[in-house]
């Protein structure tokens, strides 16, 4: 196995990281949280990185499952008392007509992705805005490759059927 090296290999991936909390858990400041903690916890466990074939699953693994225990967290919160809204991601500023309408068809898209069940989600952004191939994305839901791609199929069905 290669030499990993922390600044190198392991800091770039914390873009991918946070958007990864974001679309499952769509809490900002509790994604950045969550990609701290990520990388944290990859660091901690470095002497492990030599075993590790694909370090960039393997992170995006620990941070799903971290925002995953963020949210059954939340649930059991939330049944204590009531909480607040949800931070919706910020509004860009004014654009060209065209670029406006364009822009407004991502938002709605994203807004369609955010109601998708959270595997759904998941799935959908490893794939089409992350663009890992479907035996990465298998590796990091534990679903098989089959489960992934119907999970896929479905999500963009549902969004065209919306849309």
């Amino acid at each position: 196995m290669k030499r990993v090296d922390f600044h190198n290999d392991v800091l770039p991936l914390k873009d991918k990281l946070f958007r990864v909390a974001l679309r499952v858990t769509m809490d900002r400041a509790e994604a950045e949280d969550i990609t701290q903690e990520t990388l944290v916890r990859v660091w901690e466990r470095r002497d492990e990185w030599s075993q590790i074939e694909n370090l960039e699953a393997w992170c995006l693994t620990i941070a799903r499952h971290m925002a995953l225990d963020f949210l059954k967290g939340k649930d059991r919160r939330e049944n204590r008392e009531e909480a607040g809204e949800r931070e919706s991601l910020p509004s860009s500023a004014p654009l060209p007509d065209e670029a406006l309408d364009r822009q407004q068809r991502v938002e709605a898209v994203l807004r369609l992705i955010d109601q998708l069940p959270e595997v759904q989600r998941t799935i959908i952004q490893l794939r089409d805005i992350e663009d890992l191939r479907y035996d990465e994305i298998a590796h990091i839901t534990d679903l098989s490759e089959t489960q992934v791609k119907v999970y896929l199929h479905r999500a963009r069905k549902k969004i065209r059927d919306l849309l």
